[in-house]
């Protein structure tokens, strides 16, 4: 999560230097005006986004043109030129450093595209107040830093992108001299030099620090608690360090601290318990810190507490029942954790929630009414052990817009009270035990919804109606429901911001319109999963310029599959599951996508040549198909980034070709139940990642390559019913096998199989 504290306090900041003044007409000095004109015309900026700059003339007095300020001597004292689509024209010698008097200088959230900060800052003496903000500086910061004795607020913070570093001035040299400092903002700026001293730096450097936020800065630990005696702090943010260590308890003392947050530094230990006891405490952020273990405390009574961000740790047990004491609480993210019991019925006080994210715990129990909590926006409950009904009242909770209730084992009918919220925009249901005709639904006004996934239960019944009038619906998932019916594929084709369907594995007849279809003009369709849906035709897809994945596996599609399917996508398509029909052949000619990914055409009538897929392939299935030909001599050179590659039961003959051996990236390679014959190929021995090899019910013959011994990542092997012959190697490979792995093989002899080898055993004739 990331807060928008430092912001806050940034403008607040600058509205105490910047709007306390009170600049006066006709008192902006002749001299003052040159160097503000002067300034403006170094700066390279965009005049059509600029609402400030643009408007500075030579007509209006300064102390009124926008982002300025003075005072009533006429000087300029404060200049706000932030997010004015600034890209460059300040060096050393700028206008800018003649301001003398300035006191307050925002050049935030503009583009200097990699420029280094000129030196020249040090000029300005009166300097309070300093924001260079994601401007996109890069380099050292300049040595003249320093000379800004004044400053109350400093904010260089950079974004990841763009490099700032404190070496000369180092991090000692410029805050020993900045004593008045109030708010340091560093973040992402490299000052690593200190090691894990830097805290103690700050804290005896700094006497009235109130804010300090140094996310990014490759800080090393552990965390000092040094800190703590800084008795004014109210704001750590101290994000992606890596500091190795607990939470100091003695942040505990700091009785003015609202904010902490410690997301990403590999913290370690139990949950500072005594930290969630301060009074003033807003907001506490230690997620992903995947380490960090312990319960939850209990909370104190009408606490402060708003914001509670602890994704991705390890802390669990049950959630507190006291959490429902926090009045204040708008913000709860605990994904990724080890909680597990039910949710406190307590949580139905919580009226200021906004934002709740239990996702991807161990929950279990009903889900509590939130039926109070009306400034609720997103409510997460993905993936836990969640039982009983949704909740029936919904009503009023008029700025929902998104609800995930995915993966649990909620049960009864879908409420119409859900589908009544004019703001939802992301409905997630799959995989419960959802029941009912949805059909039946008629009062029906949630027609912002996006994305609607209701895939993985059990609601029967014909496809409602009232998802055709859904104009903003892009994602439609109803996938492994009972669904009944007849459905027209055009219906869908009123959706025109459709991006994902998926009708799989229900009950429906899917119809296409082989002389018109309005689906072929869905523009934005980028997934279409049709598995198992009773289809006789395949769907015009030839306008679908941007699919990428297509399943229409498991229908009853038939005679030769179109070359025109490869055109999907304008060539860009990337997974397509044809398998489980009754396709005999391949038009041709054909060329395949050159990003397809994913090829899986197994369970089909396919005859004759085998074809060779494209290079980029990392799942090919050809199996339970009759080609009644041998394996292409070069297709191994085309599958060097394959994954996974089956062909068995395919009627394949001849030989396994040598190219195999380019093939090193395979973990499953089956050429099972075929009539291969030959030898296995030594070169396979060297897959280094092979975890499955199937060669059985095939006619090969000579020896097992003791190469295979060297197969360290497998975990299964199949030789059986072949003609080979010889020793079995030995290795801890064929050493954890059992016989079945070797069966019907008359010469092969030695461990696990009972037969012992002779001389003559052990020299196999290897035939052709």
């Amino acid at each position: 999560m990331e807060f928008k504290v430092s912001s806050w306090l940034l403008l607040v900041s600058f509205c105490s230097f910047f709007f306390g003044l009170h600049p006066i007409s006709g008192q902006c000095l002749n001299d003052q005006k040159s160097l503000l004109l002067a300034l403006k015309n170094d700066l390279k900026f965009d005049s059509s986004l600029s609402t400030k700059l643009v408007g500075w003339n030579q007509s209006a007095d300064c102390c009124h043109w926008g982002g300025v300020a003075c005072d009533k001597a006429g000087h300029v004292t404060g200049i706000d030129i932030s997010n004015e689509s600034v890209s460059g024209g300040i060096d050393g010698s700028s206008a800018l450093f003649g301001l003398r008097f300035l006191r307050s200088l925002n050049l935030a959230y503009n583009s200097f595209h990699s420029a280094q900060l000129p030196s020249g800052f040090g000029k300005l003496t009166l300097m309070s107040y300093l924001n260079l903000s994601n401007a996109n500086f890069q380099g050292q910061i300049p040595g003249d830093f320093p000379l800004m004795k004044r400053l109350v607020t400093l904010d260089i913070s950079s974004s990841p992108y763009y490099t700032l570093a404190l070496e000369n001035p180092d991090l000692k040299m410029l805050i020993q001299s900045l004593t008045g400092l109030r708010e340091l903002y560093l973040d992402n700026i490299n000052i690593t030099t200190h090691g894990y001293h830097w805290a103690e730096l700050i804290s005896s450097s700094l006497p009235n620090l109130q804010v300090l936020s140094l996310k990014g800065c490759g800080l090393s630990g552990p965390l000092d608690s040094s800190l703590a005696n800084l008795k004014y702090l109210s704001v750590i943010i101290l994000d992606e360090n890596t500091f190795s260590s607990d939470v100091p308890e003695s942040f505990a003392n700091l009785q003015n601290l609202t904010v902490l947050s410690l997301q990403a530094c590999n913290l370690s230990g139990s949950l500072p318990k005594k930290i969630f006891q301060v009074p003033s405490l807003k907001t506490i952020d230690l997620s992903s810190n995947v380490v960090l273990n312990g319960p939850l405390p209990e909370f104190p009574e009408n606490g402060s507490l708003q914001n509670l961000v602890l994704s991705y740790t390890v802390v669990g047990g049950t959630l507190p029942d006291s959490i429902g004491s926090l009045r204040m609480l708008s913000r709860i993210e605990l994904r990724g954790c080890k909680f597990s019991g039910p949710l406190p019925k307590s949580m139905q006080n919580l009226t200021r929630l906004v934002y709740l994210d239990l996702s991807v715990n161990q929950f279990n129990g009903p889900i509590p009414s939130f039926q109070l909590s009306k400034n609720l926006v997103s409510v997460n409950f993905y993936q836990n052990n969640l039982t009983g009904g949704i909740p029936s009242h919904w009503e009023g909770l008029n700025r929902l817009q998104f609800l995930n209730l995915g993966y649990n084992s909620l049960s009864g009918n879908l409420p119409e009270s859900l589908l009544t919220l004019t703001s939802l925009e992301d409905l997630e249901l799959p995989n419960n035990r959802l029941s009912g005709q949805i059909s039946k639904l008629t009062d029906v006004s949630s027609f912002r919804l996006r994305d609607l996934d209701l895939s993985g239960n059990k609601f029967e019944g014909p496809i409602p109606g009232f998802i055709f009038k859904l104009p903003r619906l892009s994602t439609l998932a109803l996938a492994t429901n009972n669904f009944a019916g007849s459905v027209d594929l055009d219906m869908f084709g009123k959706l025109e911001e459709l991006y994902a369907l998926d009708l799989s594995f229900n009950d429906l007849v899917v119809s296409v319109n082989a002389n018109r279809s309005t689906f072929s003009s869905l523009s934005k369709l980028n997934s279409l999963m049709l598995a198992s849906c009773k289809m006789q035709q395949l769907p015009d897809l030839q306008n679908q310029s941007r699919l990428m994945m297509l399943d229409l596996s498991d229908n009853q599609l038939s005679g030769e599959i179109p070359n025109s399917i490869w055109k999907v996508g304008n060539g860009y398509l990337r997974f397509l599951n044809l398998s489980h029909n009754k396709f005999s052949s391949l038009q041709k000619p054909y060329t395949f996508p050159f990003l397809l990914d994913v090829l899986d055409l197994h369970s089909n009538h396919l005859t004759g040549d085998i074809p060779i897929p494209p290079r980029r392939v990392y799942h090919l299935d050809y199996s339970s198909n009759n080609f009644g030909s041998s394996i292409p001599a070069n297709f191994g050179n085309v599958l060097t980034s394959t994954l996974y590659f089956s062909i068995s039961n395919s009627k394949v003959v001849g030989v396994i070709p040598e190219s195999i051996s380019n093939a090193s990236s395979l973990h499953v390679l089956d050429l099972s139940q075929n009539a291969l014959r030959g030898p296995i190929p030594s070169s396979i021995g060297n897959f280094k990642v092979l975890e499955s090899l199937d060669l059985s019910v095939n006619m090969l013959n000579g020896s097992i390559p003791e190469q295979l011994a060297n197969l360290t990542s497998l975990s299964f092997l199949n030789l059986s019913y072949n003609h080979l012959s010889g020793k079995i190697p030995q290795g801890s490979v064929f050493q954890a096998l059992t016989e079945l792995s070797f069966e019907g093989n008359r010469g092969l002899c030695g461990p696990p199989l009972k037969k012992s080898c002779d001389n003559k055993q052990m020299s196999p004739q290897v035939e052709y």
